[in-house]
């Protein structure tokens, strides 16, 4: 078969709706300034779709700092790997402070988060190594796991008995094989909001050789006191022995890094393939970076007006009936129940008439028959925004309950 003719044939899993969904529930146009209200086809909506949970992007400090930082050196500069030429004094400075910030010892800078997770945890294990991952983990994770040529085993969900089982899988092949263990989960589930079960995993260590790995791209900025991650918030900063944050989310920007041991970190320099043959991140990202640290470390304000929305936001609709899962973040999964002709008539009824734009979830990413309607809230909604989402969320319940949305086919839009 030509493979043009394949791949026309069978689109995917996310691809299958592409016609239907292309420009509306995929790829949709949000336009105007980053903020809690934007344009959705020349109609205001209140977003709940962006992960600016600080409310950085439009902040004007920020957008001074990113506008006199793209004056003064461009998009380009600089040029090439860091290994080989694009390398700078304002590149390390950001790694000071992000170690500092996280406690580790020393910390890499990674162009974009996802290449850079996958390929840290392709350049960290041999052949001779077994990954222990969470089931629900990130795409990037996954793509890093498929990478490797060793074993591999997967726990079920935030289950410890189930990790502790994959544990003695992996131990007894290390022991012929004289390898070691990687165990990598996530410090926020991004989809559900759970946190995952650091210091559960963390007490593991006392009876198995492992090395713990955490994703905390929804968690840093947003959890534990001082806003360090969820390590921070269960107390196990220390025990995490690879952290890997990202600035597309409370940074509001784009790029990622990895903080650890002095070593380890050295390791990573010089075999992470994503970084060693992809060009240096761009200055004007670099200078921002270390401005937005410097707000997030001298003003708990942001973190603080997050938490408020957020708990205002779940409180209203926990009582107002709804499902939200087992979130303990900002994160705001709403669960409900229907097919994709239920979910997309329903959205289409919450963007164009009750002005909210939240991002929806179907099969397969959830089970057949779960409707997920994911909320992100920032420190820049408002108590009215909250207001109104729960107001509309009722209405649009109502009319899921009496069979209005029922269909067999996706909203026309």
């Amino acid at each position: 078969m030509d493979l043009f003719e394949k791949i026309k044939k069978n689109m995917g899993p996310l691809g299958q709706h592409a016609n239907e969904a292309h420009g509306y529930f995929t790829f949709p146009k949000l336009e105007g300034a980053i903020n809690s209200e934007m344009l959705f086809r020349n109609k205001k909506v209140i977003t709940w779709s962006i992960n600016n949970y600080l409310g950085l992007s439009n902040h004007p400090e920020i957008r001074k700092v990113d506008e006199e930082a793209s004056k003064d050196w461009g998009l380009g500069t600089p040029m090439g790997s860091r290994m080989m030429s694009g390398d700078t004094k304002y590149h390390e400075e950001l790694e000071e402070k992000l170690s500092d910030f996280i406690q580790k010892e020393d910390t890499i800078l990674l162009n974009f988060g996802y290449q850079g997770m996958l390929s840290a945890i392709d350049a960290l294990v041999d052949r001779k190594d077994v990954i222990v991952y969470d089931s629900e983990s990130h795409a990037c994770i996954l793509d890093g796991v498929r990478l490797h040529m060793g074993k591999r085993y997967q726990f079920q969900h935030n289950d410890i008995e189930s990790l502790e089982k994959q544990l003695k899988r992996a131990l007894s092949i290390i022991k012929e094989t004289n390898g070691a263990i990687l165990v990598v989960t996530e410090g926020v589930f991004g989809m559900a909001g759970d946190l995952g079960k650091l210091k559960e995993i963390c007490e593991l260590k006392k009876k198995y050789p492992f090395r713990l790995m955490v994703d905390d791209a929804h968690g840093i900025g947003t959890m534990g006191k001082n806003g360090r991650g969820t390590g921070e918030h269960f107390g196990v900063q220390d025990e995490i022995d690879i952290y890997f944050g990202t600035f597309a989310k409370s940074f509001s920007s784009i790029g990622a890094f990895i903080s650890a041991h002095k070593h380890v970190i050295s390791y990573l320099r010089y075999n992470t393939r994503s970084q060693i043959f992809a060009k240096s991140l761009p200055m004007p990202l670099v200078i921002g970076a270390i401005k937005r640290l410097e707000m997030i470390r001298k003003n708990p304000s942001f973190k603080i007006r997050l938490w408020e929305i957020t708990n205002l936001l779940q409180n209203g609709l926990k009582k107002a009936g709804f499902n939200l899962g087992k979130t303990e973040s900002c994160v705001t999964p709403v669960f409900l129940e229907g097919g994709v002709g239920e979910a997309t008539n329903l959205t289409v009824d919450l963007r164009e008439n009750h002005g909210i734009f939240c991002s929806i979830v179907t099969y397969p990413v959830v089970p057949k028959g779960v409707i997920m309607l994911r909320l992100i809230p920032t420190a820049v909604h408002t108590e009215d925004d909250v207001k109104k989402t729960i107001s509309a969320f009722s209405k649009v319940k109502e009319k899921l309950f009496s069979g209005a949305y029922v269909s067999d086919k996706i909203a026309k839009h």
